[in-house]
């Protein structure tokens, strides 16, 4: 069996702050990942391909976005693997378009939504969605939220 993976991506460089809080966490746990900057509107084919090349390459995706968000969405809509949105803060809107972007869509392309810039929360679910497949990150999970306590 391979080792677990995820893709993390972000609309743009800007976002790397917020979202190396996701790769510090899987990081602590020993899972694999590879950052991506590529933004949705600003360069679809770009992203198109990377969702569509996914499923070979990643278990899961956390994807960060902020403004309209349409990244999340955008990747779901071209695979099947589990997405988890990281809304964005911006100023115009303290980050609710990014989050309502993310948790409003249709029906029949989930993406799940952590917090505002909580891409820290993103790994931590990605973490309990790889358990289910990787056993032995199960304890680890358990051990670190004894820890938080």
């Amino acid at each position: 069996m391979r080792k677990p993976k995820v893709g993390i991506i972000m609309g743009s460089k800007s976002d790397a702050p917020i979202m190396e809080k996701a790769s510090d966490i899987l990081k602590e746990f020993g899972v694999s990942f590879d950052v991506t900057v590529a933004s949705a509107h600003r360069n679809p084919r770009k992203v198109a391909s990377y969702a569509e090349r996914a499923e070979k390459n990643y278990d899961l995706i956390i994807a960060g976005a902020g403004l309209a968000a349409h990244l999340p969405g955008f990747i779901a809509s071209h695979t099947i693997l589990p997405v988890i949105g990281v809304p964005i803060y911006s100023k115009g809107l303290s980050g609710f378009d990014s989050l309502y972007s993310i948790v409003q869509m249709p029906g029949g392309v989930p993406v799940a939504s952590v917090g505002i810039d909580n891409a820290k929360n993103a790994g931590i679910l990605a973490l309990e969605i790889l358990s289910l497949k990787y056993p032995g990150l199960k304890e680890k999970l358990k051990n670190f939220r004894r820890k938080l306590c």
